[in-house]
């Protein structure tokens, strides 16, 4: 994954970059229930996974928001220009793996690798994410329990690879939704990078 370090001195949140980043917690984190009703009806209609479907949808929208690509290296900021995702997979002992996943691409040309390589991570569980980690977009479901918030383990110091969660999807008056939380890191991400997120995710989902 390719990046390129950003001009501090002419970035305008240098101020808030400094800010958050001496904090033992930097990260801002907000559950939104996101409406699937018509995506979901796709996925049965097309008999594509729910799942894989729509790890690509929350990995586009992620890499179509460029602070959601910027991670903090040696104390300046990288943006990458794509970054790929990683996402936990239930393996048979009840334990989970990763896998990693490049969803630029359309759904069809992304479905047939990505169903191959979850079932390798399934298979071959690991937990390493490589040398590269550092550009990846975690993700990972909870389709047990359908949630209004959520907390999350987070490593110390603080790294700043955003995280991406979601739940059991419900009804409502009619209509399907799905409880989707975003954490990032605040020195790179503030509340309007995160409501362009979910902007990006339900254009993915009705595309």
């Amino acid at each position: 994954m390719q990046y390129h370090m950003l001009d501090m001195e002419h970035f305008p949140r240098r101020a808030h970059f400094s800010y958050f980043s001496t904090m033992a917690n930097p990260y801002v984190g907000v559950t939104v229930e996101v409406d699937i009703t018509d995506f979901l009806a796709r996925c049965h209609e097309k008999g594509y996974p729910f799942f894989l479907s729509f790890v690509h949808a929350v990995g586009q929208a992620a890499n179509d928001v460029p602070q959601l690509r910027q991670r903090i290296i040696d104390g300046g900021i990288a943006e990458f220009d794509s970054c790929d995702t990683s996402h936990s997979v239930m393996c048979a002992d009840g334990t989970y793996a990763y896998c990693r996943l490049d969803c630029r691409g359309s759904l069809e040309e992304f479905l047939p690798e990505a169903k191959r390589l979850h079932e390798q991570a399934r298979l071959s569980p690991t937990l390493d994410d490589g040398e590269d980690g550092v550009g990846l977009l975690f993700l990972s479901s909870l389709p047990w329990i359908s949630y209004t918030a959520l907390v999350q383990p987070t490593p110390t110091p603080a790294d700043s690879n955003p995280r991406i969660t979601w739940g059991k999807y419900f009804t409502r008056d009619g209509r399907t939704l799905l409880p989707v939380t975003l954490l990032a890191n605040h020195a790179l991400v503030d509340g309007m990078h995160m409501a362009a997120f979910y902007e990006a995710l339900s254009a993915h989902l009705g595309e």
